[in-house]
């Protein structure tokens, strides 16, 4: 933005070939090498390529196994099978007589196992909520980092816009000043101007050489900027549209017929195409991604307060298992396998009940920090509402302000234009000197320069605000 916005200077050739510019879209929905890319195609580009989204999704694929296992932990027992076989040697107990021997056996045993916990202070139940919620963080997460993209590559889009048509000014301005300069040093032979006009002249072809040469260098390094936002493969040329939105005008005028006053168009402040300002503030603070995502924060935290809180009740489980044994001793007969297997089972069913009584305070502590945890994701909550009614506002305000300024900078640009033109017909006439043109000419290039620099400023202050009011980046 700051390079977008500073040292704009344009000339009127550039607004009238936005018109044809406009018209030129290839149709080409590809990304080859030869694709003119629109701003749209760039931002789902950047959106399937970039790194931060695989985060975001690799993100999603935790919180949906969170969930998974929240609530498989919930609505289903955990089932064990264990097995285990050992020799003893030396002193064993029978047991058949329960009485003691000194001989060689091996023992094997069989079991099955289940548990469910009857009540754990609805700590399962607090945290399935969770994991849902995680999942819905996790979803808007992901929504806000895409916003992030599109808004960076609209920026970093309309800064190569801005110096490629620029590159197109300067290099009119630099074949102009060159005929310029050669009309002159004939009418010098010819006696007709003087040495030191054609020195001025010379020298102001010089100032814009320069910065032709200095504005490709600007371009080539947005398109570095652009490409990188995209992950645009390094090896080809990466090619975008340089038109501006047919939309454009209507956009502008739309802001502007809110309110008419004095016999002429004005802007109401805060108004967003018949839409108050609160009116989008309050849809924001209810759907903007930034917000939900606090506010999902603050009731996880809440949960887990009180999962805290109820661990200082008694938990209840019921447990169930069967279990089944085989055995032999070195020198004895004793049953087969099938049978002993059969003959040795037997199942139990356990209830139990665990009641909490000393444990360090570990869950009084436990329920401090989770307290202290709810207090600052409340603060947060209520910080990030405040941000984003103040973005809001701010956006809503500087989209307004760069509407009336780029309406008011139009104005100017047409009479500059005029006054150029005037200008050039009496410097060919000798009737001013080249020093009082260059002035003139100056004062032209500001024109246009601020005329382009509102019209970038309130495109991307429209989108904001737009954005604010549920529509996403790249769906404007």
């Amino acid at each position: 933005m700051k390079n977008l916005f500073i040292k704009s200077v344009v000339v009127a050739l550039a607004l009238a070939e936005t018109v044809s510019a406009s018209g030129q879209t290839t149709g080409q929905t590809g990304f080859g090498k030869d694709s003119v890319m629109t701003l749209k195609e760039c931002m789902a580009y950047a959106i399937s390529n970039s790194t931060k989204i695989r985060i975001q999704q690799a993100a999603i694929g935790d919180a949906q196994i969170d969930r998974r296992d929240a609530a498989l932990r919930l609505f289903t027992p955990s089932i064990n099978a264990n097995t285990y076989a050992y020799y003893n040697f030396g002193r064993s107990i029978d047991p058949q007589t329960n009485t003691y021997f000194n001989t060689t056996s091996f023992h094997n045993n069989y079991g099955v196992s289940a548990g469910y916990d009857l009540f754990d202070g609805f700590q399962a139940v607090n945290n399935y909520k969770i994991s849902k919620t995680g999942m819905l963080i996790a979803d808007s997460q992901e929504k806000q980092a895409e916003a992030d993209i599109c808004l960076a590559v609209m920026e970093a889009y309309y800064n190569v816009v801005y110096y490629k048509r620029l590159v197109d000014v300067y290099e009119e301005q630099v074949s102009v000043a060159g005929q310029a300069l050669v009309k002159a040093r004939r009418q010098e032979e010819l006696g007709q101007k003087g040495h030191a006009d054609v020195i001025q002249m010379e020298a102001d072809l010089a100032d814009r050489q320069y910065e032709l040469i200095n504005t490709r260098n600007l371009y080539e390094q947005q398109r570095m900027t652009l490409a990188d936002l995209m992950f645009w493969p390094v090896e080809e040329e990466l090619n975008i549209d340089t038109g501006m939105p047919d939309q454009v005008g209507h956009d502008v005028e739309t802001v502007f017929d809110v309110q008419t006053g004095h016999g002429k168009t004005s802007v109401t402040p805060g108004l967003i195409g018949g839409l108050s300002a609160e009116t989008v503030v309050d849809f924001a603070l209810d759907h903007n991604p930034g917000v939900q995502i606090a506010q999902w924060q603050q009731l996880n935290a809440q949960r887990q307060l009180n999962t805290a809180k109820w661990q200082l009740l008694p938990t209840i489980g019921l447990y169930a298992g069967w279990s089944t044994s085989y055995y032999t001793y070195q020198g004895s007969q004793t049953a087969a396998f099938r049978d002993q297997f059969r003959n040795n089972g037997g199942e139990y069913v356990e209830v139990s009940l665990q009641i909490p009584i000393w444990n360090r305070l570990s869950k009084h502590s436990a329920i401090s920090r989770r307290r202290h945890a709810l207090d600052k994701a409340t603060a947060e909550l209520d910080q990030k509402r405040r941000d984003v009614e103040s973005e809001v506002r701010r956006a809503v305000q500087d989209r307004d302000g760069s509407a009336a300024a780029y309406q008011q900078a139009q104005h100017k640009a047409e009479v500059q234009a005029e006054a150029y033109a005037l200008n050039l017909k009496k410097l060919e006439q000798g009737l001013i000197s080249p020093l009082e043109f260059q002035t003139a000419n100056n004062n032209f290039l500001k024109a246009q320069a601020d005329e382009m620099n509102s019209l970038f400023k309130f495109l991307i202050k429209q989108a904001v605000v737009k954005y604010y009011n549920g529509v996403e980046y790249i769906d404007q």
